[in-house]
Parts: C-alpha cells; sequence; structure tokens
C-alpha cells in the first residue's frame, strides 16, 4: 500500500492509500478519486514532507506536536456523513437525475409516497422550494474504495 496527500482543485489537501501508483493513476483518470471535503474529482498529488525515522537518541518530547485536531475533527465528520449515505441509501429508493419530477408527483399524490434520493439542479431545488414540496439536501460523502 502506498499513501499520497492529494490535492483537489479547490485546494482542499486530503491522504488516500492505495495499493500502487498506477491504480492511483488509473482511478483518478476514471474520476474515482474524490475530495473528501467537497467531492470535486479533479485531483492532482500534492507535496509531500518526507518521513523521516528519527533517532532512538532523540528526546521526541522535544520535537513539535502535530495540530491535528481539526484533521480528527474532519476524519469524524466524514465518517458521519458516510453513515448518513448508507442510512438514506437503505431507507430510499435511488430516482436519480428524476429526483424533482418524483418529489413533485409524489408531493401532488400522483404516485405513491415513499422516501427518495437522487440528484437535482440547484435550479430544480429553488423550484421545489418555491412549490412547497419537502426535500432535504444532503452533504454527499464520495465513497471509498481504498
Amino acid at each position: 500500500m502506498i499513501v499520497f496527500d492529494l490535492k483537489c482543485e479547490d485546494d482542499h489537501v486530503f491522504e488516500a492509500w492505495f495499493p500502487d501508483s498506477a491504480t492511483f493513476e488509473k482511478q483518478v483518470r476514471r474520476k474515482e478519486v474524490a475530495c473528501p471535503i467537497c467531492g470535486n474529482t479533479k485531483i492532482v498529488k500534492a507535496p509531500m514532507a518526507p518521513n523521516i525515522s528519527i533517532g532512538s537518541g532523540t528526546d521526541s518530547k522535544s520535537l513539535p506536536k502535530p495540530k491535528d485536531g481539526a484533521a480528527r475533527d474532519m476524519a469524524k465528520a466524514m465518517t458521519l456523513m458516510r453513515e448518513l449515505r448508507a442510512e438514506v441509501e437503505k431507507n430510499s429508493d435511488y430516482v436519480g437525475p428524476t429526483f424533482a419530477e418524483e418529489a413533485r408527483k409524489i408531493h401532488y399524490g400522483e404516485t405513491e409516497k415513499r422516501n427518495i434520493h437522487g440528484e437535482a439542479s440547484s435550479e430544480e431545488a429553488s423550484e421545489l422550494k418555491d412549490e412547497g414540496v419537502p426535500f432535504s439536501v444532503i452533504p454527499w460523502a464520495p465513497r471509498t474504495d481504498s
């Protein structure tokens, strides 16, 4: 396994593991690697600091402590978002890009009431809101296979 520091087009830096460099390249070409913060799939390798082994004579208390609180909080948030995604997918029907149309049919009683999820453009979401159709925008954490 190999770990890379990655950066999306919006300058979010994150870490990801891959079996090898070729797998990383293939997944980036296929847009299978997405930023865990914004979902952007335009990904490049970020500069990485080398992992330098310090000898046993070095006092580890004198080394600077990493500021990992924000990273830990982000990891926790991403875990919660992935759990939310799993719950939504388990308890609703995926309707894809026809979400707005299906939500309207349910709202106006043209079809059986059920939980659905899918995609809608900003314009479609605005129209649903104006019509009083209840829906929620969920921060959709990307799946990872690494």
